[in-house]
């Protein structure tokens, strides 16, 4: 059966969110979906966030991991550290640049992108004007991480702001 973690970034990507929409069609289509809210999300700490999911990768064990935003930064510390089982696949969605400066978040930055990603297919989506990350640092992130990249027109964050509540290629994605 198909086991599915979902990571969310700052502030949670509860419903209207495509994440949102996303864990309902798994959850429809009998694949096993772990969707938590991580600790804090609006005030998030990057310790508590790696602890809160590393015992989510022990304990749940999933195939796919699919993060959003702030996420793909924690999922790069957990690369970092090391000590996670590798995944099949992983799909990161609108990373933020790897050397943001959001006071808030200052625990997750900077950093470095990591050499190993712990799966055997990774994809990342970018948009064409994301907030967080420009092209130019989009093009030098995939470089660095060596992996496939979608690139969306005006896709925005990739979020609810920008019209991603459902988003039909996402679920195809998953159960290709």
């Amino acid at each position: 059966m198909l086991k599915v973690l979902m990571l969310h970034g700052w502030g949670g990507s509860d419903d209207p969110h495509w994440q949102a929409w996303l864990a309902g069609e798994i959850a429809k289509n009998y694949g096993t979906v772990t969707f938590p809210l991580l600790d804090n999300p609006h005030f998030p700490s990057k310790n508590r966030w790696m602890k809160q999911v590393k015992t989510l990768l022990s304990e749940f064990q999933p195939d796919i991991v699919i993060c959003h935003s702030l996420a793909n930064i924690l999922w790069f510390h957990l690369c970092h550290q090391g000590e996670i089982a590798p995944i099949k696949r992983l799909l990161l969605v609108a990373p933020p640049k790897l050397t943001c400066e959001i006071e808030t978040l200052k625990t997750f930055f900077p950093l470095k992108a990591p050499t190993n990603l712990f799966a055997k297919e990774v994809l990342l989506i970018t948009s064409t004007n994301d907030p967080y990350m420009t092209m130019e640092e989009a093009s030098a992130l995939q470089r660095d991480l060596n992996v496939e990249m979608k690139v969306i027109e005006n896709g925005g964050h990739i979020n609810t702001a920008s019209g991603f509540g459902e988003w039909p290629w996402v679920k195809e994605w998953v159960f290709q």
